[in-house]
């Protein structure tokens, strides 16, 4: 166990300029594929959102360019890494909305996406009230804010209703052993002990399987499983940009991690 921490450790010295940048980039791509999808998809949504609610020609439009600004604007903010805590508002603001407006409280696995995806922003709010915090290096300050250590545990826990949505229920023993596996690495991820190799570790392997089962560009376009395997491809990147966001923050003050420092 030593050795795979040691090179945990090794390789977040190496990639530590990048990591938050690609785990960013990762977490809001659900966001950016679905700001994306409402521009080409402008007709369709509508008139679904007309059909479902009833409100009209004019409302469902409203809607639908709520989305598309609401959701690339907060995108770039984030990126840019400008009034990232207004976008991460912003963006629970769309979730909240679309929750609604897509009846997605009734869908039990969506609800869980969608609150994996709030997991997600909680993560990226802690980063930017630890940036705003880490003005004046070197300078003692008293013990981690208290919001953002669980904002943190929040933001871990969330990602675990997620990781839930991604597993297989049937019996072949590839399933039962990936299930094992993945639940066990979640669990050391949402306690935070041993948090930084668990998360990793996670990452890679939901990164091989996303690619493996999710691989949405090797069917046509029109068919209407393109783009269900496209919407879960973008949904496991972000669970994936919020495990990198672990990874790159540590787990903060809740976590097991730092009880153990104190003992």
């Amino acid at each position: 166990m030593g050795t795979a921490e040691d090179f945990a450790d090794q390789f977040l010295r190496v990639t530590k300029q990048y990591l938050p940048h690609v785990a960013r980039l990762c977490l809001i791509s659900t966001f950016l594929e679905d700001g994306v999808r409402m521009w080409f998809q402008w007709g369709e949504q509508r008139d679904y959102i007309d059909t479902t609610w009833g409100c009209g020609y004019a409302l469902a439009s409203a809607f639908v360019l709520l989305n598309l600004l609401g959701q690339l604007t907060g995108c770039v903010l984030v990126l840019s890494r400008n009034f990232v805590q207004y976008a991460c508002f912003g963006l629970f603001g769309i979730i909240a909305l679309q929750t609604i407006a897509y009846s997605i409280l009734w869908d039990l696995k969506f609800l869980m996406r969608n609150l994996a995806l709030g997991g997600g922003l909680l993560l990226l709010l802690a980063e930017s009230r630890s940036e705003g915090k880490s003005m004046f290096a070197g300078v003692p300050t008293m013990r981690e804010s208290s919001p953002r250590q669980y904002m943190q545990l929040g933001g871990r826990v969330l990602l675990v209703l997620m990781f839930m949505t991604l597993l297989h229920f049937d019996a072949s023993f590839f399933s039962i052993l990936q299930n094992i596996v993945g639940t066990a690495l979640m669990i050391l991820v949402a306690v935070g002990f041993k948090t930084k190799l668990a998360a990793l570790t996670l990452v890679v392997w939901l990164f091989a399987i996303n690619v493996y089962f999710n691989a949405f560009w090797t069917i046509p376009v029109y068919k209407p499983m393109h783009d269900f395997l496209k919407y879960d491809f973008f949904q496991t990147m972000s669970v994936i940009g919020g495990l990198l966001l672990v990874v790159a923050l540590g787990p903060g003050g809740v976590s097991m991690d730092e009880k153990k420092k104190e003992w």
